[in-house]
């Protein structure tokens, strides 16, 4: 039998830091992130098929959260002013992760990887459930920058204002309601949220 490295590869997600341009009080590693992204990501599907009428998987919308940021183990964390800098530098960006992914890929056994496949790469049904997770990843950024506010470390004011406007203009309902709803209970003390 074949072995496989895909797992102990995956385990290393823990040793790649966000946030690499900016001066963090905590340091938030790719593992750490995709575990809040997939807890939020759930709740979104939730909200959109309790609150909007949608007909979308929680479970899947979660799972597909907990990858969505693997392929960094082989790319690192590009910060988001570098990656969108230009279309150029996006397009190679892109290119530089579809490799990452055939490489990641290509560390499962055989029969495993066709389900693994869709966890990387959005197939056509999924869309949806991936507009659910990019909501969530940046929630996800929102949340990191309102706790960095609130340790003192301005570095992150305009981050905040910035990621708030993004996560507005994405125009997805759920997203609203988290803001409106979840959102305020980031800027309150331990004891206040008791």
């Amino acid at each position: 039998m074949k072995q496989s490295k895909f797992f102990a590869v995956i385990s290393r997600m823990k040793y790649i830091n966000r946030w690499s341009l900016m001066r963090n009080t905590i340091n938030e590693n790719i593992s750490e992130h995709s575990l809040e992204v997939a807890f939020i990501a759930h709740a979104l599907a939730l909200i959109r098929n309790k609150r909007f009428g949608g007909n979308v998987d929680p479970e899947r919308c979660a799972l597909l959260a907990m990858y969505h940021d693997t392929t960094e183990i082989i790319t690192g964390d590009l910060p988001t002013p570098i990656k969108y800098y230009s279309r150029e530098i996006k397009g190679a960006y892109d290119e530089i992760e579809k490799k990452a992914e055939k490489t990641l890929l290509s560390y499962l056994p055989d029969d495993l990887r066709e389900y693994y496949e869709p966890l990387f790469s959005p197939t056509e049904e999924e869309k949806e459930l991936w507009k659910i997770v990019k909501g969530a990843d940046k929630l996800s950024a929102l949340i990191k920058c309102i706790e960095e506010r609130k340790m003192g470390n301005s570095d992150f004011a305009s981050a905040e204002k910035s990621t708030l406007e993004n996560v507005r203009k994405m125009g997805l309902p759920e997203v609203d309601v988290f803001l409106d709803e979840f959102i305020p209970a980031y800027y309150l003390t331990l004891d206040e949220q008791a």
